[in-house]
């Protein structure tokens, strides 16, 4: 493997600095400039910050970029590699290695850090005594710039752990980004990133740093955002996952994160880490098996049942259900069934689990008569407000739009609470702003259908006045519904899309010409809308497609 070199013209950087952030870029012309000067700007408040970009043999102008940056920027140094790695750990490395700092940040070069984001992480780590401060992370959706909490349990306040083993669901946050360590920290207990083409090398580095037990701060400051284009050209390697080998990548991540954890004798960070696997990480890409081709979810079905193998039941029963449901179900059956619905529905969140329903011999929900073995434990005595309930909703757009519903009984459960009406809400997806909502009355399904049926019709004009009009697509509305029972209880699910109304409809609108409305199906199977009005926003969505 080839080192990185610095180019021979160049600042000088001074060792006073007390943050070094790298950040490192590989072919990412087009980013990689606002994610420097974003690290730039964290000289402020009087603290002091060196910028170390390690390119990492790119092709497409990324260096000469950087090159041009550092001519202007004092603060700046570039480091150019000469043969690619592969990955994101060795330009790390490469980075950790030149920094000056006492403490140090990484930065990828498609994100950026928040203004104030390395003082406050600094802040953070000098009066908790501290060699790790971790702040909040948002995974921004572009190009809506809808922002998404990462892990925000854990960033509620600003709170020091003394030893990680006694906050074991620190684990969860997988990130190495999202904060500030002390170089002396890192280097005493030979913490680095893993070399070459690993995939996931973060999960590695923030398990190597958790085993080392440091004293750690979190604080609820905004310190990373995290950009997620999944209209992108090339995927994040977090959204490349059409491939099976990134899913084979992540269980090898996973299962060396275990390890460490388990060497440095720390048994509970090691269930912690199990857990969150079951949680997250197979909850998601079985959310997304349905979009998958048929040798691909027996490739999945094969390495997932096989890493499972090595979970006891006491790692999957500290699993949230679903997904310790979800876990025996893959671990019981010979492959992928024919029809996944009920697998990737209940994998949603909140997760749906369909009919039809079964028990066993001794009267426990289990997952199907099939597989009996699969207890679906917690279903008779979980509060109605957990239950995964189904309500199918099937959406009928034209002058007069409705959405006919059924709320599916569940092992008995939604018939000793009796319920009596429903909240169809919407909410707008890019900023969360609540939509109108409409009220039915829940009726009792004619037959021996165990179910509840209602009507409610939507105002589509509604959505649109408190909407984006000059969005350059469609706004997209999300849909959740709360059901109230005759017992007290209660409980909200999203909806999920049936029905053959999944279509595009132009209906004439006297207040808007027209309205353009898609109502849709998630990757999950929650029903969503789409909706513009105009002919001014149709001609706009209609040249964006032809230009694609």
């Amino acid at each position: 493997m080839k080192e990185a070199h610095e180019p021979p013209p160049g600042p000088t950087i001074t060792p006073a600095a007390q943050i070094s952030i790298v950040v490192i870029a590989f072919n990412d012309v087009t980013h990689v400039t606002d994610a420097v000067r974003s690290a730039l700007a964290q000289a402020a408040d009087g603290v002091t910050v060196e910028v170390i970009a390690v390119d990492d043999a790119s092709t497409d102008g990324t260096g000469a970029a950087l090159d041009t940056l550092a001519r202007d920027e004092p603060g700046l140094r570039v480091l150019h590699r000469t043969e690619n790695s592969g990955g994101c750990g060795t330009p790390r490395n490469d980075g950790l290695r030149a920094a000056a700092g006492r403490f140090v940040m990484f930065l990828d070069s498609d994100d950026v850090l928040p203004p104030g984001a390395a003082p406050a992480l600094l802040r953070a780590a000098l009066d908790a005594d501290a060699p790790v401060a971790s702040g909040a992370c948002v995974r921004r959706e572009l190009p809506d710039r809808r922002d998404v909490p990462w892990q925000p349990g854990i960033y509620r306040g600003t709170t020091v752990h003394t030893a990680p083993a006694g906050s074991p669901h620190l684990v969860r946050d997988t990130l190495c980004v999202n904060k500030l360590y002390d170089r002396a920290f890192l280097a005493e207990h030979g913490i680095v990133f893993p070399e070459g083409r690993f995939t996931y090398e973060d999960f590695v580095f923030t398990a190597r740093v958790l085993a080392a037990a440091p004293r750690l701060v979190t604080i609820p400051d905004s310190v990373y955002i995290w950009h997620v284009r999944r209209a992108a050209a090339k995927q994040s390697i977090s959204l490349a996952r059409k491939d099976v080998a990134n899913w084979q990548a992540r269980i090898d991540a996973h299962r060396t994160s275990v390890q460490i954890f388990q060497e440095a004798g720390h048994k509970e960070l090691a269930q912690a880490a199990r857990t969150k696997f079951l949680d997250h990480d197979l909850r998601m890409y079985v959310r997304e098996l349905h979009t998958r081709g048929a040798d691909y979810r027996t490739a999945w079905w094969r390495l997932t049942a096989d890493y499972l193998a090595g979970f006891d039941a006491a790692d999957l029963q500290a699993a949230r259900a679903p997904a310790r449901w979800l876990a025996r179900v893959v671990s019981a059956a010979d492959g992928p069934p024919d029809g996944l619905d009920r697998l990737t529905q209940l994998a949603d969140r909140p997760g749906r689990l369909l009919p039809p329903y079964a028990r066993n011999d001794e009267g426990r929900p289990v997952w199907s008569a099939q597989l009996p073995q699969v207890e679906l434990d917690g279903i008779d005595s979980k509060p109605t407000h957990r239950l995964p309930v189904t309500i199918d909703a099937e959406p009928v757009i034209g002058r007069r739009s409705v959405l006919r519903l059924r709320v599916h009984e569940l092992y008995g459960r939604l018939a000793d609470a009796g319920p009596l009406s429903i909240d169809v809400e919407l909410r707008r997806r890019a900023d969360d702003r609540r939509g109108p909502v409409h009220t039915a009355a829940l009726t009792p399904a004619p037959g021996s259908d165990a179910s509840w049926t209602a009507e409610v019709v939507l105002d589509l004009g509604a959505l649109v006045e408190r909407g984006d009009r000059q969005a350059a697509g469609p706004d997209p509305w999300d849909l959740m519904a709360q059901v109230r029972c005759a017992d007290g209880s209660g409980f909200r699910a999203s909806l999920r899309a049936v029905g053959p109304g999944l279509r595009r409809r132009m209906l004439p609108s006297r207040r808007f010409a027209v309205l353009l409305v898609q109502p849709y199906a998630t990757t999950g199977g929650a029903l969503s809308l789409r909706i513009a009005a105009g002919l001014r926003s149709v001609r706009r969505i209609a040249t964006a497609r032809l230009r694609r």
